[in-house]
């Protein structure tokens, strides 16, 4: 590239222009020397000047193009037939064979890249590449840095409208793209100029979203197909479900009807453990869990009113906000509802009054996060309110564990997929949260201030290595956690183990003794019910003997009174005969 400079000025700022011409020396003045006037002058010493005629510029080159880097796919095809040919016959490629064959050149450079191929196989047998060369060394142990985490990459939503990041899914193929929907929760704030738009992003590039998602309705929740990474379902704020092919375009493959669909925005939306791959169900605020097959979304195949008295009526059912499936527990899940409790379900049960197993009476409020630890199934997170708890399947009454409550409102929590006693969690102050249950259960291990906006959701990649945090205001932060956070420790199974058992424990003596104590308080209370009815067959009305008791008090106080004034009159007789005793003998003595 070529760089000019252009200097400008105004021709006034040059002076008078100069005429100059030949013509011959002419002696205007001449002054001779006068050495009479060297004694006024006074001799200074040299001093050098620098003047500058012109005025100072200075020159600044600054590089104000950006490169962009762009990714695209190719598809593969095996090549090297001719054009005749199709690969896919058997028939046709076993001539083309059979033809290259008999040619001499191909048996000229087999025999050449044979000696090459040799050599090289000579040179594997030769050297173990495998070979442990310092097994008896002693494994020297790592220095154990402080828990710490670093900002790898920022998605922001591409709309000038920011909308909430409501939902993140990893791609299950190594994580390296991360499907994000976006919706705006706040009732009755959205406008017509909101884009309904979700995004898939590769981490890399964080400059262009890499697809584009177009619902019919903003997507509340989304998740990657773990046996497809080519697939992904999500919900959205009208109820309907959709299903994306992103080999097919960014346009919905399958989306649900109205009519079929959840009332509410649907808050959670999970694959199932089949062999088609292609099960989901999901759970919504409108107290209905419902199943589909993506193949034929046209209806659910199955659903269950989430009615806690076991009827099935849809007037008296909790709304759910979050939903819990384990692979390894195939007939079991959980939902968490806006009413605080937690709704254990067996999707086997005969009955729909059946399917509701157990409640757990969790929280305050709308449960945002209900997940099982993925190393320890019987125990599970929930969050809501100001705490996250855990809790064991055995335990209905509370919580094996809880956090303090906290400042600031918890809005969704993970387990760390690799480390079993690691959880995250974040808040609406804009603070993820890490904590290690086995370091400490009272504060948590790493506070992070992600942003100065609420974070509204979370999901740990699959290495248990970056974790992404979705804003109010549409940023999607990925964050790098430090290896003594994402690695796991020595023992740590075996002591996580021991402790919801020794926890567990606890609880069920807390749980028998509470329960002693209800026995005790019934029986007494059926006691004094006993000792009323006799009252009422066979004593004196209550009213009565608290008149006569009143008026027995008062007799006594009477009568004690009397006794203190025959008292008092008592001794003042006594007073009076001892004077005059006293007068009588002194005038005894003074008439002596």
């Amino acid at each position: 590239m070529e760089i000019v400079h252009v200097y400008s000025k105004l021709r006034s700022e040059f002076g008078r222009q100069c005429l100059f011409s030949d013509r011959p020396a002419e002696l205007l003045l001449d002054l001779p020397p006068d050495p009479s006037l060297t004694l006024s002058f006074i001799q200074k010493s040299p001093r050098d000047q620098a003047v500058q005629a012109c005025w100072e510029t200075s020159e600044h080159q600054v590089n104000t193009e950006r490169f962009e880097t762009t990714s695209c796919g190719i598809n593969h095809m095996e090549g090297g037939w001719p054009k005749d040919i199709n690969p896919a016959e058997m028939e046709q490629t076993i001539r083309v064979r059979k033809k290259v064959e008999k040619d001499e050149s191909f048996i000229n450079s087999v025999l050449q890249l044979g000696s090459v191929m040799e050599h090289c196989i000579r040179q594997n047998n030769a050297v173990d590449i495998y070979q442990e060369c310092f097994e008896d060394e002693e494994v020297v142990e790592e220095i154990q840095e402080p828990p710490s985490a670093k900002t790898v990459n920022i998605f922001r939503d591409p709309n000038e409208i920011k909308r909430t990041v409501t939902s993140l899914s990893w791609q299950p193929d190594g994580g390296r793209k991360l499907a994000v929907a976006y919706s705006c929760l706040e009732f009755q704030k959205s406008s017509k100029d909101i884009s309904l738009d979700s995004y898939i992003w590769d981490i890399e590039n964080p400059n262009r979203p890499e697809m584009m998602l177009k619902p019919t309705s903003p997507l509340v929740c989304l998740d990657y197909n773990p046996k497809d990474s080519h697939t992904l379902v999500g919900g959205s704020y009208n109820g309907q479900i959709a299903f994306w092919d992103t080999r097919k375009g960014n346009q919905p493959v399958e989306f649900s009807s109205l009519e079929h669909s959840h009332r509410d925005p649907v808050y959670k939306i999970i694959w199932l453990q089949s062999k088609t791959g292609t099960d989901a169900f999901s759970a919504s605020t409108d107290g209905q869990v419902l199943w589909w097959d993506v193949r034929k979304l046209a209806e659910p195949t199955e659903c269950l009113v989430l009615d806690p008295s076991r009827e099935g009526n849809l007037d008296q059912a909790l709304g759910a906000t979050s939903l819990e499936f384990e692979p390894t527990m195939p007939t079991k899940f959980m939902v968490g509802t806006e009413q605080g409790l937690v709704i254990s379900c067996n999707r086997k049960a005969k009955t729909p009054a059946e399917k509701i197993v157990c409640t757990y009476d969790s929280h305050h409020g709308p449960i945002y996060a209900l997940q099982r630890n993925p190393f320890f199934p019987k125990n599970f997170l929930t969050v809501g309110d100001w705490t996250a708890r855990i809790w064991s399947e055995d335990i209905k009454e509370s919580s094996i564990m809880c956090t303090k409550y906290q400042m600031s409102y918890l809005t969704d929590a993970c387990w760390s997929p690799v480390r079993p006693s690691v959880f995250f969690t974040v808040k609406m102050d804009g603070v993820l949260d890490v904590w290690d249950i086995l370091f400490k259960q009272s504060d948590p291990t790493l506070s992070l201030k992600v942003c100065d906006n609420s974070l509204y959701s979370l999901s740990v990649q699959d290495n248990g290595r970056l974790v992404a945090c979705g804003s109010q205001l549409g940023e999607a932060t990925l964050l790098e956690i430090c290896s003594g956070l994402s690695n796991l420790q020595k023992n740590e199974k075996s002591l996580l183990a021991a402790m919801f058992e020794r926890e567990s424990k606890r609880e069920k003596i807390l749980e028998a003794r509470q329960r002693e104590v209800r026995l005790k308080e019934r029986s007494r209370s059926e006691q004094s019910r006993e000792e009323e009815a006799g009252r009422e067959e066979g004593e004196e009305d209550p009213k009565q003997l608290i008149v006569k008791a009143e008026s027995d008090f008062y007799s006594l106080v009477e009568a004690e009174v009397k006794r203190r004034e025959k008292k008092d009159e008592v001794m003042k007789e006594k007073d009076i005969c001892e004077e005059k005793d006293v007068k009588d003998e002194e005038q005894k003595g003074t008439s002596e």
